[in-house]
């Protein structure tokens, strides 16, 4: 009898099972860092705002905004009001917000920043004088 060489149906599965389950843990890993990635860019837009309000609009104005945009806090880039999927502070979808308290005739004494994660709890960050 003639032995045969090759692989076994069998070490043929054996390797396309362990190849798929590799592949599927490395897409996993790959998602799992693409959106630690844009949590930290939602995180990095949260503090560039905070800072424009405090260090800039609270600094010139004695208060804060009602809302806020590239209009009123020009000593920040612009892009920072898109989060990394598209979409901007106070627009539906965006996982971007501010919400302003105590506020009279347009001037406001409180504000809070939030930015939703993918990976962690919100990222908040409130007017200093409310820490």
């Amino acid at each position: 009898m003639k032995k045969k060489s090759g692989f076994t149906i069998i070490e043929l599965a054996v390797v396309i099972v362990f190849a798929t389950l590799l592949l599927i843990l490395f897409f996993v890993q790959k998602m799992n860092s693409d959106a630690m990635h844009r949590d930290e860019q939602r995180k990095e837009a949260i503090n560039a705002m905070y800072y424009a309000l405090e260090e800039g609009f609270y600094k010139e104005n004695g208060y804060y905004p009602e809302t806020i945009s590239e209009d009123n806090l020009k000593v920040m880039d612009p892009q920072l009001f898109t989060d990394p999927f598209g979409a901007n502070l106070g627009l539906e979808g965006s996982s971007y917000t501010y919400e302003p308290a105590n506020c009279e005739d347009g001037k406001c004494k409180e504000y809070t920043l939030r930015a939703e994660l993918e990976k962690e709890d919100d990222y908040i960050k409130r007017n200093r004088e409310n820490k």
